[in-house]
């Protein structure tokens, strides 16, 4: 049930997205490259970031460096 307060949890750590070059999905209108965005959950995967539509996603790793 932690997704449903990820919003509001403190901030991990701050991550840098480095490319949003998805072969699958559309990261482009989520993510911008080269913005930090506030870590709010992390599994071996994927980040769960507050994205640029102001809510919660979660992304593979390999967007993002720090």
């Amino acid at each position: 049930m932690i997704h449903l307060d990820w919003a509001t949890r403190p901030t991990i750590r701050e991550i840098k997205c480095v490319h949003t070059d998805a072969k699958k999905y559309m990261v482009d209108r989520a993510l911008t490259s080269g913005k930090m965005y506030e870590l709010k959950n992390e599994t071996e995967e994927f980040y769960f970031v507050i994205d640029n539509t102001g809510k919660i996603g979660g992304y593979y790793k390999e967007y993002f460096e720090g």
